[in-house]
């Protein structure tokens, strides 16, 4: 594995400069191997001249990870890969982290999927989320490749968590890198949160095992590039850690809703084959539910990750 790293990008070369990363590039340099193309000013970029089924030499993951760390998500599009080749692809990123409420690809259970029928109405991950930030080790990533997608809508959104907290106010600043949040899956995937969903049926299970609670800083130092990002969800986060709901809610929802600013996102309309890879502690997304009548089916593998660091000396990891 690659250890924590720095990098700078420059939109008009495709410049990377990358710091303290043992063995590999010490060095201005170029990309060499892929194109990269980014979708926004703050996050997501579109990334050619990959093969995932053929492989990709080290250079190519290496420059495959920059953009994936500069970008915070990153899409390949015309992939044509197999369960075992996402395995496998997957594997050089991390440890694979299962997902304990979607349905699995039964042949592959650490495949979840991600899926929509055609009769159904509700669509997972519409809510802007982070995944598995629920967890005391949230996930490092995810890596999504779309099997069947819909004629027309269906895109997700991501979100850059740099820039929704390089946008707060000093003050606000300050508050929030003295603050934690806790998360839980209880709320989210329990028996009580499918009350009145008629559709999920096939696509979440294990309720019982919704036990899931962790506590992390609000504003985090990732651990690959070093910069603070916010660290609260609206999907996960229930409340400030000392405070209780009702007194968290309103500081809650200002930054959900500063999070959530246009300005900071990228949009990506899938097309079949597509593969998108995000970094969870560096952004947030959601899936758009525009497409009744058609299905979309996404194979979802998610990387593990570690105790996530605060920006500030005052607080201690996890």
């Amino acid at each position: 594995m690659v250890s924590a790293f720095m990098v700078t990008f420059s939109t008009k070369c495709n410049l990377i400069i990358i710091c303290t990363i043992p063995g590999l590039i010490t060095m201005a340099t170029q990309y060499k191997t892929i194109t990269v193309t980014p979708l926004g000013h703050f996050v997501g970029a579109e990334v050619s001249g990959v093969d995932i089924a053929e492989g990709l030499s080290e250079q190519q993951f290496l420059e495959v990870r920059q953009a994936f760390v500069t970008h915070g998500v990153i899409f390949i599009r015309n992939q044509n890969i197999t369960p075992d080749q996402h395995i496998s692809f997957s594997e050089r990123w991390g440890e694979i982290s299962v997902n304990r409420f979607f349905q699995a690809v039964e042949s592959h259970p650490v495949i979840a999927e991600v899926r929509k029928e055609a009769h159904q109405t509700s669509n997972i991950g519409s809510s802007w989320h982070t995944d598995h930030s629920y967890d005391q080790l949230p996930a490092m990533g995810s890596i999504l490749y779309a099997r069947t997608v819909p004629k027309l809508g269906g895109d997700t959104l991501f979100s850059s968590m740099y820039a929704a907290y390089e946008h707060l106010s000093d003050g606000m600043k300050n508050t929030l890198h003295r603050m934690r949040a806790e998360h839980s899956s209880r709320h989210a995937f329990s028996e009580a949160a499918y009350v009145g969903v008629g559709d999920v049926e096939g696509r979440l299970s294990n309720a019982a095992e919704a036990t899931q609670d962790a506590v992390h800083p609000v504003i985090i130092k990732h651990p690959l590039s070093g910069k603070p990002a916010l660290y609260v969800n609206g999907e996960f986060t229930v409340k400030f850690e000392g405070w209780s709901k009702e007194e968290s809610q309103p500081l809650l929802d200002y930054l959900y809703s500063h999070a959530y600013k246009k300005e900071f996102t990228c949009r990506f309309k899938w097309t079949q084959g597509s593969v998108a890879i995000w970094d969870n502690r560096a952004t947030q997304h959601c899936a758009l539910n525009d497409y009744d009548g058609e299905q979309r089916l996404m194979h979802r593998i998610t990387i593990s990750g570690e105790c996530l660091e605060p920006s500030s000396s005052e607080l201690k990891c996890g």
